[in-house]
């Protein structure tokens, strides 16, 4: 497949395995292996799987190497009162 950037709609992602969740869709939607990936990023395979995965201990600069080559944005903005409590609550 292609290296085409294919849109994707925008995704509100909170966890860690949410993340890495929504960086294999996007992996996966272009039709890169994890390897090729990671020679985009300049990463390992592994470290790609544990991105993935949501496992901690992964280094920030990793996260933003694999967002860059996966052609996407990193944003973080402001939740509304109203999304604030309804994740609060989803934690207790």
């Amino acid at each position: 497949m292609s290296d085409e950037r294919k849109p994707i709609p925008p995704q509100r992602v909170r966890t860690p395995i949410q993340i890495g969740a929504a960086l294999r869709r996007r992996r996966r939607a272009l039709g890169w292996t994890q390897s090729q990936l990671g020679e985009r990023a300049g990463l390992r395979q592994a470290t790609i799987s544990e991105l993935e995965r949501g496992a901690n201990g992964i280094h920030l600069k990793s996260l933003c190497d694999v967002v860059s080559a996966l052609g996407l944005d990193l944003v973080i903005e402001p939740r509304d009162s109203a999304s604030l409590e309804a994740s609060i609550a989803e934690v207790f």
